[in-house]
């Protein structure tokens, strides 16, 4: 991601500090909503040449992919409506590579989607 007059470059599209900030705020909600209910962080804001996962967590046997989506209104939709199928498919892949990488063994993994808005936290459970 390259920075251009102080405004974050992702995929041809601008993100300003705003918006980053938001998302970590997410991101950051997302995990706390998930680590009192005895999951794992196992890692954040994983990235490599395909992309980024927002979270990868751990339940028992379970390896959960987490997707964060936040919103500070619904005027564009809720957040949740925001994971394309493409975004899926990445995410597919993405979690593949990352297992690979990190020699993590779970019999299980589990895509989830955590949906933030203002301050709630909806979480998904294997959204797809």
């Amino acid at each position: 991601m390259a920075l251009r007059g102080g405004r974050e470059w992702r995929c041809g599209a601008v993100v300003s500090g705003a918006r980053q900030r938001l998302g970590a705020r997410g991101e950051l909600l997302a995990a706390a909503w998930y680590t009192a209910r005895g999951y794992e962080v196992l890692d954040r804001n994983w990235r490599c040449s395909g992309g980024e996962i927002d979270l990868v967590l751990r339940n028992g046997q379970t390896l959960v992919v987490c997707e964060v989506k936040t919103r500070s209104s619904l005027l564009y939709g809720s957040p949740a409506e925001a994971v394309t199928g493409a975004k899926r498919v990445r995410l597919r892949r993405l979690a593949a590579r990352w297992i690979m990488e990190h020699d993590v063994h779970a019999p299980n993994v589990r895509f989830d989607v955590a949906a933030v808005l203002d301050e709630h936290v909806e979480v998904i459970p294997g959204a797809w």
